[in-house]
């Protein structure tokens, strides 16, 4: 039941604190900007997957030979908790679409555009209330499955270097993973091994929002809209998402003043200011859900090795 305790523990942390201000990853992303930077001068896939190797291997491997070193300590879990607790990442995500929802309430439409572009890299400053709530719930949507799910999943295969693998590829993604004349080759493998990582947490995050909201929109959006979004994982958990809310989001957006066509997700009416709470909600149904089914599976599996 340990491993149960300790995402708890970590969930209970990052809920109290949440991100601290001097996070590691501050320093993973600079550290990764300083790599590109050096390596990424001939638009090459070799010197991606190098520098991600460089990046991401380290530090994953020399926390690998920590965490199996400390295996039969009692400082084990508690660098479970600390890495745990570093990688989830969620409640800042929730403070961030909680000051949205708070601008839009309150019917101050300019400050929630510049809130919303504190979590979003689309141009913010011309968008409706309809694509400002989209925006957030989106990101909501998505961060579920990044920050939250997916960490606790690797945590629950391969402890905390698993957790952190998810984590710092997911960053590398955010950083590298974007389809122009910069990245598309240098971050090629950063964003496909994000895809790899993200496959099967993406789905169960899926089904874990399809369980607690309206389950049939939820269900009819992932089979009619999996393939529209161009990330297979991203796309699943926004569709499934806002179907379970019965709302819709998505559509066109600007990147650097330049439109980009993106699909419709879910299905319902267009989404309203407090669907943002109703997102947050339902990302924290699906955690205790997720949590209850994690806790069975340990006991079950404790009580076949008895």
């Amino acid at each position: 039941m340990l491993p149960v305790l300790v995402c708890i523990a970590a969930l209970l942390l990052d809920r109290l604190f949440g991100e601290p201000r001097l996070h590691p990853l501050v320093l993973f992303g600079n550290t990764a900007a300083w790599l590109e930077k050096r390596l990424n001068t001939r638009k090459s896939r070799l010197n991606g997957g190098i520098a991600m190797l460089i990046v991401v291997g380290i530090p994953v491997a020399a926390l690998a030979m920590l965490q199996f070193a400390l295996a039969a300590t009692i400082f084990r879990p508690l660098l479970d908790i600390v890495i745990l607790t570093f990688v989830i990442g969620w409640q800042s995500m929730k403070q961030h679409a909680v000051a949205v929802s708070g601008s839009l309430l309150g019917g101050y439409l300019s400050a929630s555009r510049e809130k919303l572009a504190l979590i979003v890299s689309r141009d913010t400053h011309d968008l409706n209330e309809e694509q400002i709530v989209g925006s957030t719930i989106e990101s909501v949507l998505e961060n579920g499955h990044d920050c939250l799910f997916a960490s606790l999943f690797w945590y629950a295969l391969l402890g905390p270097a698993g957790a952190l693998l998810h984590r710092l590829v997911n960053t590398l993604d955010a950083m590298w993973g974007y389809k122009n004349e910069r990245y598309l080759e240098f971050g090629f493998y950063a964003a496909r091994f994000d895809d790899v990582l993200g496959y099967l947490p993406a789905r169960l995050t899926a089904i874990g929002y399809m369980l607690c909201g309206s389950s049939m929109l939820a269900l009819q959006s992932w089979r009619d809209q999996i393939g529209k979004h161009k990330s297979p994982n991203a796309g699943l958990v926004m569709a499934t998402g806002a179907g379970a809310l019965g709302i819709v989001i998505g559509g066109p957006v600007r990147y650097g003043g330049k439109l980009q066509e993106k699909p419709y997700l879910g299905l319902g009416r267009p989404a309203k200011a407090g669907d943002i709470s109703r997102s947050i909600r339902l990302i924290e149904k699906a955690l205790l859900v997720w949590l209850i089914i994690y806790t069975i599976t340990i006991f079950g599996l404790y009580l076949l090795t008895q």
